[in-house]
């Protein structure tokens, strides 16, 4: 960053961004989302009047080197993909000369599947199978490009109007031609506590099988009204899916279909090896339904024999315990490359 620049820009750095805001040729409209890490705002580029959307990490993290180089990669990553169920990345051609550390990405007028689902959840079965096909289409473009996304959720997910389904937020996006594997917290490397997988929760790096769990999470809120896994606290959660099957979503739900059933459970395999193979294999038997073998499944029947109340709680003072080895492990792997 230029010290001219910075001066230049220096009530915007000193302050949060507001709408009237500049930053550098951006008009900034209106704040959208903000997480602890960043804040999204509608901005008006005003050499073009393009509306757009932009990330812009808080201030204390820039000075992070760790999550400068994961940032940085997540706009690498976004520039890489072009496709219509991801949202875009803008190459404005001048990243050398901002004031400040942000993505320039397209401006999707829509809304958050999460604001969807709060709207109406359970959601229509029919429209449920439409955006998860959808979403199942943009993973298999991203794995097919080496990448997989890591953390779906609802919020990660862009409804625009038309009804049609984005990725966005590529922040914990891993691909497979990364050298390091970079840290900043346990949330942010292991994803979202209701959607996360098994083999994330063991301290493993998040795949494609990792995206095609956390769609059929999704998948199954979406038809059923509920999470698959719940707990008193984030790492109950995650213990859960590893000692527990899941209700049936036909529990919540009577209307979904033994076909529908079915395919939610193969996505939700606690084994990655036992999943779809692929995202294009899940969005085949989204779209045939019909020709969906349906399997008598022991989770079908044991579902409500719940492992007993201390084995829970075993594994969830194992898990205590495993995070600052897995902590202590990166960070060692970090400092020697």
């Amino acid at each position: 960053m230029s010290s001219s620049a910075s001066l230049s820009q220096g009530p915007s750095l000193m302050n949060e961004l507001r709408a009237g805001s500049r930053l550098d040729h951006y008009l900034i409209d209106a704040l959208v989302a903000r997480s602890g890490m960043a804040s999204i705002f509608r901005a008006t580029d005003e050499r073009t009047q393009r509306t757009v959307a932009i990330k812009v990490p808080h201030l204390e993290m820039e000075s992070d080197p760790i999550f400068y180089e994961r940032f940085k990669r997540e706009e690498t990553i976004g520039l890489q993909l072009q496709h219509p169920g991801v949202m875009r990345v803008l190459a404005d051609g001048e990243s050398a000369e901002r004031s400040r550390l942000y993505i320039v990405m397209e401006w999707v007028p829509g809304q958050l599947l999460r604001h969807v689902l709060q709207q109406q959840k359970p959601m229509p079965i029919e429209r449920a199978i439409a955006l998860s096909a959808q979403i199942c289409d943009s993973l298999d473009y991203i794995h097919a490009h080496g990448i997989a996304h890591r953390d779906l959720k609802p919020e990660n997910i862009m409804i625009d109007e038309h009804d049609h389904a984005k990725l966005i937020d590529f922040g914990l996006a891993a691909s497979e031609a990364a050298r390091r594997i970079t840290f900043t917290s346990l949330s942010q490397t292991m994803g979202t506590p209701d959607y996360i997988s098994p083999e994330q929760v063991k301290g493993k790096r998040g795949d494609a099988r990792s995206d095609i769990y956390a769609l059929g999470v999704m998948l199954y809120e979406m038809v059923s009204g509920h999470v698959p896994f719940q707990g008193s606290n984030a790492l109950a959660t995650m213990n859960d899916r590893l000692v527990n099957a899941p209700v049936p979503p036909t529990v919540h739900n009577p209307s979904i279909s033994p076909q529908l059933q079915e395919v939610i459970y193969r996505a939700l395999e606690r084994d990655p090896a036992a999943r779809y193979a692929s995202a294009r294999e899940f969005a085949w038997d989204l779209r045939h339904l019909d020709e969906v073998g349906v399997t008598d499944r022991t989770e079908l029947h044991d579902w409500r024999h719940r492992r007993p109340s201390w084995l829970r709680r075993g594994g969830f003072y194992l898990l205590l315990l495993l995070i600052p080895v897995v902590v202590f492990g990166l960070l060692i792997y970090v400092a020697r490359h």
